[in-house]
Formats: structure tokens, C-alpha cells, sequence
């Protein structure tokens, strides 16, 4: 194969890790094993010559909506859920900088004492200098979920796609691990995905990207080097796409 065909195929690009993807086999918390394959991972996509921003999540800690069942009221769960968002943006930042890549952490929750406030030109700043960012703390709201601020913050910073990494290959019209007979979608237009109700990501997400018309790419995490096979076109995913 011409390795052309390897280029990857955006120049920059906001990558959406759940906080259940740096859990590991655990039930919850953070796995150093898979803290380091991922940071394996952004550095080899990094290594492409790609800006790369990363949005995490925070579930492997705590959920707002989870919170909320538990009777907290759901803006301070949302609250410390954007909390949880900032531990793991500190873990993967260290991940990064170990492996010799040079990684910043902003906080849309301001806490100048752990990490840099989020600001757009901060963020543009150290993509420039081709630093990973590593985004924590959502939108800095209740009530939006960090799928929300992944499809923000590539807009914002003008990203050619976001990269959405899941449990799974691609967007199902099912949930594959409990319908059989889920099939898998090559290509979806933004309205598609809204109208079919795919739960990959929310809507206000999927609206927000068909807005700003920001692909989106949907792909399983669990193969060695998948962030940077999805960035080349290779590999198994949806394309979410105006």
C-alpha cells in the first residue's frame, strides 16, 4: 500500500475519552496500564503531525446523573463530575509528558493551582506549539455532558473532526452487546443520527457538530494504536458527516 494512504487525513483534531476508558478492567478508578496505552496511543497520533485536543470525561469517578439518583441535586453533582474530569486530565497529562510528549491540562473550572484555566486562546496557543491539550472540567456547566463540550471545544478551536473513542466499532441502531442483531452504520449524515435517537452521543452534541459541520468519527478503543488508525482513515468506524 502507497503510504500515502496513511497520511492522516485532519489537521486537527478533539479527541473524546470517556472516564470509563481509563478504567481499565476496574470498576472504576483510573488503570495504569491503560493510562499508558492511550498516551501510547495520542503520542504516535501526535507523532503524525496532528493538533491534537483530548476532552475526558469523568465516569470512571463519578457521573453527574448518577449523583443525581443518589439525591444530590443535579447541578452539584454535575459539579463533581467536573471534578472527577480533572483528576483525569492530570493522569493523562503526566502519561504524556513521561513518554517525552509535551501535554497541557486546562480547566474550564478554573483551579490555577492544579492546572491553566481553559481559555480558547490558551488552548490555540499550546496546539501551535503542538502540545496535546488535554481539556478537563466539560463546558464549566451543569447540565451538559462532556460529549457536549467535546463538539464545543472542536468548534471553538476550529478542530477538522472529532474523534469519538467508545467500547465499540462504529454506531450500531442497536446496542450490539444486548440486540444480536444490531447492524453497523459506515455513514450517517448529523440528522440521521438525531432523528434515529443513536445513543452514541447526545443530541445537543450531534447538533452542535451538524451546526459547525464537524465530522464525527465513531471507534472502538480497545485496538492497539486506534487513535491514530482512525486518524488515517484505517481501521473500523462510523462517519458521522454533513
Amino acid at each position: 500500500m502507497n503510504a500515502s494512504h496513511h497520511k492522516p487525513k485532519w489537521k486537527r483534531v478533539v479527541v473524546k475519552l470517556s472516564g470509563e476508558a481509563l478504567q481499565g478492567g476496574q470498576t472504576h478508578g483510573l488503570d495504569a496500564k491503560t493510562l499508558d496505552r492511550i498516551a501510547e496511543d495520542l503520542d504516535a497520533a501526535a507523532a503524525l503531525g496532528v493538533e491534537i485536543a483530548v476532552v475526558v470525561g469523568g465516569g470512571n469517578f463519578f457521573r453527574g446523573i448518577q449523583g443525581a439518583d443518589k439525591g444530590i441535586e443535579r447541578a452539584r453533582a454535575d459539579s463533581i463530575g467536573m471534578l472527577a474530569t480533572v483528576m483525569n486530565a492530570l493522569a493523562l497529562e503526566y502519561a504524556l509528558e513521561k513518554r517525552g510528549r509535551a501535554a497541557r491540562a486546562l480547566s474550564a473550572v478554573p483551579m490555577p493551582a492544579l492546572c491553566e484555566p481553559y481559555s480558547r486562546q490558551t488552548a490555540l496557543h499550546h496546539l501551535g506549539k503542538r502540545r496535546v491539550v488535554i481539556l478537563a472540567g466539560g463546558t464549566g456547566n451543569p447540565f451538559f455532558t462532556t460529549d457536549t463540550g467535546a463538539a464545543l471545544r472542536g468548534a471553538e478551536l476550529s478542530c477538522d473532526a472529532i474523534m469519538k473513542a467508545t467500547q465499540v466499532d462504529g454506531v450500531y441502531s442497536a446496542d450490539p452487546k444486548k440486540d444480536p442483531n444490531a447492524t453497523r452504520y459506515e455513514r450517517l449524515t448529523h440528522d440521521e443520527a438525531i432523528a434515529k435517537n443513536l445513543a452514541v452521543m447526545d443530541t445537543a452534541a450531534f447538533a452542535l457538530a451538524r451546526e459547525n459541520r464537524i465530522p464525527i468519527i465513531v471507534f472502538s478503543l480497545a485496538a492497539p494504536r486506534a487513535i491514530s488508525s482512525a486518524l488515517s482513515g484505517q481501521g473500523r468506524a462510523t462517519l458521522v458527516a454533513p
